[in-house]
Order: C-alpha cells, then structure tokens, then sequence
C-alpha cells in the first residue's frame, strides 16, 4: 500500500474514532441530567433546603403538631392527588365518609332543687365526713348523675364584708367551701334571692370568684345589669337548655341591680323579665325560670306568683320552678307548661321535712316528662325518702296541687 493511500485511511480512522467519542460524551450527559420538576404535579415538597427541620432545640417548620386540619396527611382530602380517578377513598389516605352514621343523642336529665344553705349543719357535716355528710350516697349518685342540676344558693361566699343592719338573718360561707358545689354535681346556680348580698357588695363579688372558680355558671346576679339578666345556656346532647333567674323578693330598692352594682335581677316589673324569656326561647330548645318569690312558709302562692307564672308560660318558658318559701307549694300545669310553685329546702339546716327535687327527661324527639323526688333530712344529712316517708310527701304534694302527682313523683302533662 502505497504511502498516499496509508494517511488518507488513517485520516479517516481518527474522524471515526473522534466521532464515536463526540457520541458517548452525548450520550453520557443525556443519561445524567435531572429532570426537569413537573410543577403542574401539585406535590406539596418543600423545596427549601433543609425546611423540614430545625436545628438544636427549634420546633420544626410544618411539624404534624401544627400543620391545620386541612394540612394532615390525614385530613379529608389530603395525599388524594396520585390517585386514579374512582379510587377509593380508603386507600386513598381519607377517611370514608360516615355522614350519617352518628349515633343519635339520647335524653337530657336536668334536675331541680331548692334552696340551699351552707351554715352550721351543712359544716359540721362536711367537716366531719365529706360531702357524704351532707348527702345520702343514693342521693348523691342522682345529683352527679344527671346532665345539668340546678340550686337556689341562698348565701354569698366570703369572709369580707359587714352584715347588713337590722335583717333579721344574714348568711355567709368561706368561700374554701365552694368545692361542695362541685362535689355535689351543681352545673348552675341562681343568686337572685334575699341572702346574697347579706354581707354587701364585696362578699356578692367574692361570690362570683368562687363559683367562676369552680366552673360554675350563676345567673340573677352580676357586677353589670346586663351579667345579671344573662340567661345561661348549657348545651348537652345536642340541644340548648336556658335557665333564667330572677328575684321578686328583695330587702331593699338598692338591691336592684339597675340602682346599684353589683346587684341583683328582680321582677317587681316584670316586662324585662318577659323580653327575656322571649328572647331565650328563640335561642333555646328548652327554657327554664327560676324565680324567688311568695310568702315564707305559706302552702299556697300569692297571686302575683301565678300572673309572673302565666306570663313566662305564654313568652315562651317550657317551666317554672320556684324557691324562697322554704316549704313545699302546689304544682300546676298551664298551657301544658309545668309550674312547680315552690320546691322547699334542699340543704338547709339539720331537719327538713318534706321536700323535692324536680327530675326533667328531654328526649332527643318528643315531648319532656317530669318526675319528683321526694327528699328529706335528718341530723344535717339529705337523703331520698322511701317507704311511707315518701309517699307523705306525694299526698301532701298532690293535695296542694292542682296537676296531678302519680305515687311514683310522675307529674301529668295531658
């Protein structure tokens, strides 16, 4: 092979080889390179380098603990977005929708009583034994037992204050008592009655501490008119109980919250107290009025009980239950709507002789049924009455009462 012929097929062989070198360097780099980030994908990554943790001692950006509802990977509707379309839902990392599915709310139990007093009985009672010594285990199951109970508390707690001239009783409690409310299961109480402000202005707004304290609702009474007209609303199983407190018994004019704060919600003018149940009614599946009224240890109401009684029934109460008498008053049904006139002493001194508690069922649909409980109390201690002990106070009851009381406390609403 001739020398022309030998550099002409070496030229070639080195722009074959350049040529396959130029190839695999191409292809190489093809092979390499990222992909581009498909920014249409939705994926949610973070794409700062190092957000998903702090450092030593930092809370993490984005941690589960405070990402929102939405934000969980497990919230409705999050990690759907790589599922194929009719996938389930399950799978797809949502929770299935249980719409319902809900188990339906059952019966509200409220329970009534009236008044209450925390003097010498009550602490020689709960100093020595608790509040077992104040009120029968039995008795004590109902209490705490039921969803929402409400008492007349006849007495501010404080250890400030001066009693006020020329009252012939004047009630105070350390207010170091207050846990007995909540042991004994009260949710509510009512302050609008003649003893709270026994020891003025600074024992009634001690009085609101401890009961805040206790995480107890109070209504009748406020350190402003509208506090002390303040229906307060519990809610359970659904629905919206009201309970509005008001005093038609009053010492005197600058009790009256409107004359003097604090103070208390009275209804020697009833038109206030009858915006108020109106207003309640249209907020509230069941309203209930606890006025403090009547004559002391008269067996019948006054008049005026029963005109402030029709009244509320036709604004809108669903019941009326009421204290101060310190005895029991008749029971009577207006419109279909019960009205309990007066529920005697609940826990007030060593012997109470005849006495109730007013038991509410508000099924979720239907109508409320009604029942009493027949107390009584011996050597400082309430407890439920058996027996022939129990049937006195039904037929006593049912003498004064123009609805009719079963032997069972069952109170007719036909």
């Amino acid at each position: 092979m001739n020398k022309t012929v030998r550099i002409v097929l070496y030229v070639l062989s080195l722009l074959t080889a350049a040529g396959l070198l130029a190839a695999l360097v191409l292809a190489g780099n093809r092979q390499g390179k990222p992909a581009e980030p498909d920014m249409a994908a939705g994926s949610g990554a973070d794409e700062t380098p190092g957000a998903e943790t702090g450092g030593p001692g930092e809370a993490q950006v984005g941690s589960e603990a405070e990402r929102t509802e939405d934000e969980r990977p497990d919230a409705a509707g999050a990690g759907t977005e790589d599922a194929e379309p009719g996938a389930d839902a399950t799978e797809a990392g949502t929770e299935p929708d249980t719409a319902g599915d809900a188990e339906p709310a059952g019966d509200t139990t409220i329970l009534i009583t009236g008044d209450v007093l925390f003097a010498n009985a009550f602490q020689a009672g709960y100093d020595a034994s608790g509040i077992r010594g104040v009120v029968s285990e039995e008795l004590l199951v109902r209490l705490t037992g039921a969803d929402i109970l409400l008492v007349n508390n006849e007495f501010p707690f404080s250890d400030r204050g001066e009693a006020v001239p020329d009252k012939q009783f004047t009630f105070r409690c350390a207010p170091s008592y207050g846990r007995a409310l909540t042991e004994l299961g009260v949710d509510v109480v009512s302050l609008a009655n003649n003893h709270t402000l026994d020891y003025g202005k600074e024992a009634l707004s001690d009085t609101f501490a401890v009961l805040d304290s206790e995480g107890i609702l109070y209504g009748g009474a406020g350190e402003s008119v509208e506090r002390a007209e303040q229906i307060q609303v519990i809610e359970a199983n659904g629905k919206k109980f009201g309970f509005l407190a008001v005093s038609r018994v009053i010492p005197t004019g600058d009790w009256k919250v409107e004359q003097s704060t604090p103070g208390i919600f009275s209804c020697y003018d009833e038109t206030r107290l009858l915006e108020l149940v109106e207003e309640g009614k249209r907020t509230c599946d069941f309203l209930v009025v606890y006025p403090h009224w009547g004559v002391e240890h008269a067996a019948y109401p006054e008049d005026y009980q029963k005109k402030i009684a029709e009244k509320c029934i036709a604004a809108g109460a669903d019941l009326v239950a009421g204290s101060h008498t310190h005895c029991l008053q008749g029971v009577e049904l207006i419109d279909g709507k019960p009205v309990f006139y007066s529920l005697g002493n609940f826990i007030f001194g060593r012997t109470i002789d005849r006495s109730v508690v007013v038991e509410i069922t508000v099924p979720a649909v239907g109508e409320a049924s009604y029942r009493l409980l027949p107390v009584r109390a011996s050597d400082g201690v309430t407890s439920l009455a058996e027996g022939s002990a129990a049937e006195e106070i039904l037929g006593y009851l049912n003498g004064i009462s123009g609805a009719e009381i079963g032997a069972d406390g069952s109170v007719g609403t036909e």
